[in-house]
């Protein structure tokens, strides 16, 4: 079972979501990537994960339950005390993270509150540069409309997101062609809506950050 439940009011321009996982039998989870890093707090304890650039397979036992409050893409700033990039493609214990306090999986949200009013938004550009890349733009174009040099988007997508602003293009890209899919499009609709050159490149683009084939991703196989 996972379900999703919308953050305070107060919090949902850098939180996109709350959420809890329970296994009812033995699973492995194959997490991709989304854009978004993670605070969670399961039966080891509370552990921050992502951004991730590739997948993750999470192995979950039966009976485990799984809490955690997901940061919009570029939102999470320091709020963990070190920049987004320190933690990106990792699973960091809590403990290892000295500036976050937390009671416990009940105390995620009130935790996240007190830390986002002490750390400012990393780059109040982040929203802007992830809507335009899924909209199609360039990078190229991303940073001219900015009135930036690709160095100087590099810069801030690394502060913002924890990796560059090719490596966001490529996940924004995939995340929008696995929502097509899913909701059902033909695979050469869902490529030429995503913004890949043909079905070729997005077939390319998937087995590199999620490990599998569409197809198998779809189906929910690890393997």
């Amino acid at each position: 079972m996972y379900v999703e439940s919308a953050p305070d009011p107060s919090l949902a321009d850098r939180v996109a979501c709350l959420w809890v996982q329970e296994a009812a039998a033995p699973l492995v989870q194959r997490v991709v990537p989304d854009g978004c890093v993670d605070l969670i707090w399961g039966p080891d304890g509370p552990h921050v994960a992502g951004p991730d650039t590739g997948h993750f397979l999470a192995t979950l036992e039966p009976g485990e339950r799984f809490t955690g409050i997901r940061f919009r893409p570029g939102a999470v700033g320091e709020v963990f005390g070190v920049p987004a990039e320190v933690l990106r493609d990792q699973r960091v214990p809590l403990a290892d993270l000295p500036a976050f306090e937390l009671r416990g999986p009940d105390d995620l949200q009130r935790a996240v509150a007190v830390r986002l009013r002490e750390t400012p938004v990393p780059e109040e550009s982040a929203p802007t540069v992830t809507r335009a890349l899924r909209h199609g733009s360039t990078v190229a174009q991303v940073a001219w409309d900015l009135g930036l040099s690709e160095r100087q988007l590099n810069r801030r997508c690394v502060r913002a997101f924890g990796y560059g602003p090719k490596v966001l293009q490529r996940i924004v890209r995939f995340q929008t062609a696995l929502a097509l899919a899913r909701a059902g499009a033909r695979l050469a609709d869902v490529a030429a809506g995503s913004g890949y050159s043909d079905q070729a490149h997005m077939a390319n683009d998937v087995r590199r950050l999620a490990g599998v084939p569409l197809g198998r991703l779809l189906a929910g196989q690890t393997a």
